[in-house]
């Protein structure tokens, strides 16, 4: 008889992660922070071209119409952050196509939350604060890291610098992979994970900052120092070799975050990529004003089998792919 109906995750783990969840809700009524639930269906989508979106078709009043899971609860919480609500958190049900293996499910849970006039290193403290909380015992230090110097101390190049012929070569020789002609970002990406991530998060949480520019997705951007060239302005976490969190300084400009929607679905156009639909209520609301200030995106699943110390992230699902 087939034994693919039971769940992924024993019942006891479920409930120490109802524990877990339970103290993410205390940890934000603590500090005043409200509980939000926004739609997971939308009429736009994720247009990152790294990013393969969901969508279906629906009936309504408008008549057939394709509607989109949405990979994070983003675009909605920040339709309520123009209408005022403050800061807020939501335990979101996300969806991203073909994202199943150790650490990822095709359907899973963020934790995401935005902080009206909070900056990005505030955020950053608090993040880890939450972790601390999730975890029940302090994972050490903070340690920051800036994008470039993890490539120029794991790789001994300059990603912003270094000819994009010589980092396809890095890229093949690494990954094992025809990069021939893979754009810049997607050697970046590739390197990053196979080279750095794994080394990141084992002596306290690492904090990666100022990515490449092209990399900003919906956060700002500002000069380095270093030699003016732009970066964004967001940060990553890692902790024990995963990457847990993305959080932005968040953009707020309609007009720029329009051209960066058009930009990633003309990328999307070039590798035969499907384009996305653009969330047009999200840019009103853009227009409309939505206060300065930051915001994260935690894979909740991914800190609680850390702190359940399981080897997957099925093992701490009721459910996971393709058991659902």
């Amino acid at each position: 008889m087939a034994t693919d109906w039971r769940p992924t995750a024993s019942i006891e783990t479920l409930r120490e992660r109802a524990r877990l969840i339970a103290g993410v809700r205390a940890f934000f009524a603590a500090r005043d922070v409200l509980e939000v639930e926004t739609p997971v269906l939308g009429h736009g989508g994720s247009t990152d071209p790294h990013l393969a979106s969901l969508s279906t078709e629906a009936t309504t009043p408008a008549g057939r119409e394709r509607l989109w899971l949405q990979t994070s609860p983003e675009f909605a919480m920040k339709r309520l952050l123009a209408a005022g609500a403050g800061p807020i958190f939501q335990l979101a049900r996300c969806f991203r196509d073909g994202e199943v293996g150790r650490r990822h499910n095709l359907e899973f849970t963020m934790l995401e939350w935005y902080r009206p006039g909070m900056s990005l290193d505030g955020l950053i403290e608090e993040t880890a604060a939450l972790i601390h909380t999730v975890l029940g015992q302090s994972p050490g230090p903070i340690r920051r890291h800036r994008y470039r110097e993890l490539f120029r101390e794991a790789l001994a190049v300059d990603p912003f610098t270094v000819p994009l012929a010589e980092l396809r070569r890095l890229a093949e020789e690494k990954g094992g992979l025809a990069m021939a002609d893979a754009p810049r970002d997607d050697c970046l990406d590739l390197l990053l994970s196979l080279e750095i991530e794994p080394h990141l998060g084992w002596e306290g949480i690492d904090v990666v900052v100022d990515y490449p520019a092209s990399q900003a997705a919906l956060a700002r951007r500002h000069r380095d120092p270093e030699d003016g060239a732009w970066v964004a302005s967001r940060f990553e976490v890692y902790l024990q070799g995963l990457e847990l969190a993305n959080g932005y300084d968040e953009l707020t400009d309609a007009a720029e975050q329009a051209a960066r929607f058009a930009e990633d679905n003309a990328a999307r156009r070039e590798a035969g990529l499907p384009e996305v639909d653009v969330d047009r209520r999200l840019l009103a609301a853009l227009a409309h004003g939505m206060p300065e200030g930051s915001g994260v995106a935690l894979g909740i699943d991914r800190l609680i089998q850390l702190a359940l110390g399981k080897s997957s992230v099925a093992a701490v699902m009721a459910f996971a792919t393709p058991r659902c």
